[in-house]
C-alpha cells in the first residue's frame, strides 16, 4: 500500500446527537485529526468520516495512510480516503444517503464484515479494530470496545488479565466527572511516593495496597487519554517518566525496610541483591532501546510471538510485585526481594539472547526485522 505524499484534510460527514465518552463524533474526529497532525477541511486529498459510526482511532490512521481505501459497514462507507474531488463527492454522497458507493473507480473497498486486520504499532497488536454504528443503545458496548481497543496487545500479566475490568469502571467515572488523564496520573504519583515511604519503614502490606491502586491508575490514565483523545506531550512524559523512574526506588526501600522485620541483609548480600536488581533493570532498558534503534522503532517484545509471551512475566514492576506478594503470604519479604533479584538476572539473560538472535537474524536478512504482528515477519 502506498502512502500519499500530500497530507489529506479530514472531514466529518453528517450529524449524530449521540456522544461517545462525552464527545460528539465531529469533535472526536477533529481531535483524532489533530493527533495525526492533520486539519479539518475540504478539497482533495480528503479523508471522510461518517458521524453515524464510531471507530477505533487505528482505522483512521490506517485510512489516512492508504489513499483510495474505503471501509464500509453494510455497504455504507464509514471512513474513506479520496484522492480527488470526484471520489470525495461519491463517498460523501453515499455517507449522507446511507447508501452504497455508486462509483468505486480507483477505490479499494474493504467490508468490515469480512474482518480485515491491521497492525497497531502504537499498541503492539494486530487485530480488527472496532467499528460500529453509534446509537443510544450501542454507546455502552462501544465504550467497552473503545476501552479495550486502547489496551496494549503486548504487556505484563497483571495489566492484561487482572485489572482491565477495574480500570474500565474507573475510566468511565473519570470521563463522566471530567477528570483529565494528567489528574489521574498525579493521584497515582502521590500513591507511588506514599508506597515508597511505606516500603522504607517495612509497612509492606500498606505499601502494596497503595501500589496496587497506583498500578491500576497507571492503566487508567492512558486509557482515559486514548478514549477521550486527550493525549499530550506533557502527559506522555509525566506518565512514562514516573513508570521509568520509580521501580528502582521501590526495590531499594523494600530492601532497607527489612530491618523493621529483623530480616535486614548484611552489606555483601544487600549490594549483591541491589546490584542484580538495579543493574539488571538498567541494562534491560538499554537493550530494549538498542533493539528499537536497530529495527525501525520496533520493540523487542513484539519481534516474535515468544518475545511477546515472555513480556507477560519479564522482570518489570508488575511481575516483580507478584513475587513480593507471594513472599508476604509467608511473611518473608527478604526472600521475596532475593527472588526478584534472581528473576531480574534471568530476564536479563533472556534479553541478551534475544538481542544476539536479532542481530544474527538481521544480518541474515540484510534489513531491519519486522514484527510477527505485522504478518510480514
Amino acid at each position: 500500500m502506498n502512502t500519499t505524499a500530500v497530507k489529506p484534510a479530514v472531514q466529518s460527514v453528517g450529524e449524530n446527537t449521540t456522544k461517545l465518552w462525552g464527545l460528539s463524533m465531529a469533535e472526536r474526529t477533529r481531535r483524532l485529526a489533530k493527533a495525526s497532525d492533520l486539519d479539518m477541511g475540504d478539497g482533495a486529498p480528503l479523508v471522510l468520516s461518517s458521524a453515524r459510526f464510531a471507530f477505533d482511532p487505528a482505522w483512521l490512521r490506517h485510512v489516512i495512510a492508504t489513499p483510495g481505501l474505503v471501509l464500509t459497514v453494510g455497504g455504507v462507507p464509514a471512513i474513506g480516503h479520496a484522492v480527488d474531488t470526484a471520489q470525495a463527492d461519491a463517498i460523501r454522497q453515499a455517507m449522507e444517503g446511507n447508501a452504497s458507493l455508486s462509483d468505486t473507480a480507483g477505490l479499494t473497498v474493504w467490508a468490515y464484515e469480512d474482518g480485515p486486520t491491521i497492525e497497531n504499532k502504537q499498541l503492539r497488536k494486530r487485530e480488527t479494530p472496532f467499528l460500529k454504528e453509534l446509537t443510544p443503545q450501542t454507546v455502552r458496548e462501544i465504550e467497552r470496545a473503545s476501552y479495550f481497543g486502547a489496551y496494549k496487545g503486548v504487556t505484563d500479566i497483571l495489566t492484561k488479565y487482572l485489572w482491565p475490568e477495574w480500570a474500565l469502571v474507573i475510566t468511565r467515572i473519570a470521563a463522566k466527572i471530567g477528570m483529565t488523564p494528567n489528574m489521574v496520573t498525579a493521584i497515582g504519583a502521590i500513591l507511588c511516593v506514599a508506597a515508597t515511604f511505606a516500603f522504607a519503614y517495612g509497612h509492606y502490606w500498606a505499601g502494596m495496597a497503595m501500589g496496587l491502586v497506583f498500578m491500576v491508575f497507571d492503566t487508567v490514565d492512558g486509557k482515559l487519554a486514548r478514549c477521550t483523545v486527550t493525549s499530550s506531550w506533557w502527559g506522555n512524559i509525566f506518565d512514562h517518566g514516573i513508570d521509568l523512574v520509580h521501580p528502582p526506588f521501590w526495590w531499594w526501600f523494600w530492601t532497607t525496610g527489612l530491618v523493621y522485620w529483623g530480616l535486614g541483609f548484611d552489606d555483601t548480600t544487600f549490594w549483591l541483591v541491589q546490584g542484580a536488581i538495579q543493574g539488571g533493570y538498567i541494562i534491560q532498558r538499554l537493550i530494549e532501546g538498542l533493539f528499537i534503534r536497530r529495527n525501525n522503532m520496533m520493540h523487542i517484545h513484539v519481534w516474535r510471538r515468544i518475545d511477546s509471551q515472555f513480556r507477560l512475566i519479564t522482570a518489570r514492576r508488575n511481575p516483580n510485585m507478584v513475587i513480593l506478594f507471594v513472599s508476604m503470604l509467608f511473611a518473608r519479604p527478604d526472600l521475596g526481594i532475593i527472588a526478584v533479584a534472581w528473576w531480574t538476572v534471568i530476564s536479563l539473560v533472556v534479553h541478551v539472547i534475544q538481542l544476539i538472535q536479532a542481530e544474527f537474524a538481521r544480518a541474515k536478512k540484510g534489513a531491519p526485522l519486522t514484527s510477527w504482528l505485522s504478518g510480514d515477519a
